[in-house]
């Protein structure tokens, strides 16, 4: 995939510059909680600084339209001389703009905080059209949503690529196209979002290894008792790629019920118990091809992250962290634990996408993303 990038345009001084940044960032008490995010929004920023242009940074946060994002223009104001805007449809918004010089920033508010953002109203696209010249798409974990932020404003202007962006589509392609020994690690859960990814990298790559809740699916195709963990709606009962020898899932699990805590082999789970982690033989076992392995695409946590099971997650990212393997990994909860971990670096590269993420690994591309290719 070739995209228009803004580093292909000759002269940026003086123009305005509509930019989508990623800063839905997890907060708590008002405390970023994810610094990679963040840090991953600066090298767009201050280059479109430097270049003159005058930039309006447009992004969302949370899920709820009261949620605002100012503690992220507080936090970014310690790397960036930035300017707050808030509604970018008020009269006071529209003055701050006019009072930019070259090189200035204004944030606005967040975009879901107007209906008009998550349905692509062609009203809100006219809105946010007016506030650039150029758009620069910089928000790859958004690649995945046709809102007007990400789609709609890219037909109405001239649409360039973010180096942000830019450099996680390449390293994705990267990857996709996996070294030998390859291993794809994924967790998480809803498999019936999942299953077209599965079989995918089951053609691609040498192994395949299905935890989390994923995981469930599978032991319930095979007939064994879940009792209360996690499944999909899905059922997997005759699908084909249940059969492949390059499939592994966990040998062991953690589980909790009546009798407490206890380590088990899946087949073992009783109509009392649910299962919240790979076991320590699951553990051992992918350490094992993590050894071996020249590519390494992993998303999703292994166990319930958010009941404290971080075990066999934030074991076997410090196993890929020592491997030769070049590694790529992504998703929330996964990104979440190497940060805290503070091992981001030792990884071939950390991707800032969830739910896009995986999009793109599966199809290549999204229409967000087709709208900057350069053809």
């Amino acid at each position: 995939m070739k995209m228009r990038k803004i580093t292909d345009i000759k002269e940026l001084r003086g123009k305005r510059v509509l930019l989508r940044a990623s800063l839905n960032i997890p907060l708590k008490d008002g405390v970023i909680q994810n610094h990679l995010r963040l840090k991953r929004t600066l090298p767009t920023m201050r280059y479109l600084r430097e270049q003159g242009a005058k930039v309006v940074i447009i992004a969302h946060i949370g899920r709820e339209p009261e949620e605002t994002l100012q503690p992220i223009y507080e936090e970014l104001l310690k790397y960036l001389p930035i300017h707050w805007g808030g509604d970018l449809t008020t009269e006071g918004f529209r003055q701050r703009m006019e009072l930019m010089s070259d090189g200035d920033i204004l944030m606005a508010e967040n975009l879901r905080q107007h209906e008009g953002e998550e349905v692509n109203d062609p009203d809100f696209v006219a809105r946010l059209t007016a506030l650039g010249d150029i758009f620069v798409n910089d928000a790859f974990a958004e690649a995945h949503r046709e809102h007007a932020s990400t789609y709609g404003v890219a037909l109405k202007l001239p649409a360039y690529a973010g180096l942000t962006l830019l450099e996680e589509v390449t390293e994705l392609q990267k990857v996709m196209q996996p070294q030998h020994p390859s291993l794809f690690l994924l967790g998480g859960s809803k498999f019936e979002t999942k299953m077209p990814l599965v079989e995918k990298y089951l053609e691609l790559y040498d192994q395949v290894f299905i935890g989390g809740a994923l995981a469930h699916d599978i032991f319930k195709a095979r007939g064994w008792e879940m009792g209360k963990s996690l499944v999909s709606e899905v059922s997997l009962n005759g699908a084909k790629f249940l059969e492949s020898k390059k499939l592994l899932v966990p040998i062991d699990v953690i589980v909790e019920g009546p009798d407490g805590r206890q380590i088990k082999t899946p087949d073992k789970v009783t109509k009392d118990e649910k299962i919240f982690d790979c076991g320590p033989m699951t553990i051992d076992m992918l350490a094992t091809y993590i050894e071996k392995a020249k590519t390494i695409l992993w998303n999703g946590p292994f166990g319930a992250y958010e009941y404290g099971y971080m075990q066999s997650t934030e074991i076997t990212a410090r196993h890929i962290a020592a491997a030769d393997a070049y590694s790529v990994l992504g998703g929330g909860d996964t990104v979440a634990a190497v940060e805290k971990m503070r091992i981001n670096e030792l990884f071939g590269f950390v991707s800032v996408g969830g739910g896009s993420m995986l999009s793109y690994l599966e199809h290549g591309s999204t229409p967000v993303l087709d709208l900057l290719q350069d053809k």
